[in-house]
């Protein structure tokens, strides 16, 4: 059984919601990538689209593990 939320240490939940964090941008910054090589190849019409995917990419990359209201030091949960 999985521990509920409340329960587990405010380092952990810390430790827990970056780690989620990083994988949304990843995610997000890879399904970029993945539209703008689309657009090139013409499996989507490109609009002049690739490039500014590529930006939000490396954007969301570069800005993902700091984003704003997520510190590198805090207290998680229990507000």
């Amino acid at each position: 059984m999985l521990p509920d939320w409340d329960t587990l240490s405010d380092d952990v939940q810390l430790a827990l919601s970056r780690e989620a964090l990083r994988r949304a941008a990843e995610t997000i910054a890879g399904q970029a990538e993945t539209l703008a090589s689309e657009m090139e190849t013409g499996g989507l019409t490109d609009q002049g689209g690739p490039d500014a995917l590529r930006l939000l990419a490396a954007v969301v990359r570069t800005t993902g593990p700091t984003l704003s209201g997520f510190p590198d030091h805090g207290v998680a949960g229990h507000g």
